[in-house]
């Protein structure tokens, strides 16, 4: 990443005669390669719901995957963000909490009780573990 921020300094300056802030400029431009490298790790994350493991027939895998999305439609707005956040997009508790402006406590109660009420939703399918 160091590599890919003085890549860009370099091309900056031939592309230009001076530069006013050379500190400002390599500041933001590691906070851009930090944030290219984040997002190409989330989308290599990312996992189809295809993928989800099918011990019955296709027909209750697709009544499964019915089942979560009506799950998911129950849920409160916030927290099926802060879901979608954690478990679909790949982001841990604290950059969930940066990123949403609100503590990491918060985001962990969040996540927890968002599971618990799947969890309920979703216990004729997870074989009622919840």
């Amino acid at each position: 990443m160091l590599q890919t921020v003085f890549l860009r300094l370099l091309r900056r300056a031939s592309q230009s005669d001076a530069m006013e802030n050379e500190e400002s400029y390599l500041r933001r431009a590691a906070i851009n390669a930090a944030l290219d490298v984040i997002r190409s790790r989330q989308s290599d994350r990312a996992v189809e719901l295809v993928e989800v493991p099918a011990r019955g027939s296709e027909g209750e895998v697709t009544e499964l995957r019915q089942a979560l999305g009506q799950a998911l439609s129950k849920l409160q707005p916030r927290s099926a963000e802060i879901f979608t956040l954690r478990f679909i997009e790949g982001l841990n508790n604290p950059e969930i909490a940066r990123m949403l402006g609100i503590s990491q406590v918060l985001v962990a109660v969040t996540v927890y009780r968002t599971r618990q009420q799947l969890r309920k939703e979703l216990g004729k399918y997870l074989g009622d573990r919840s």
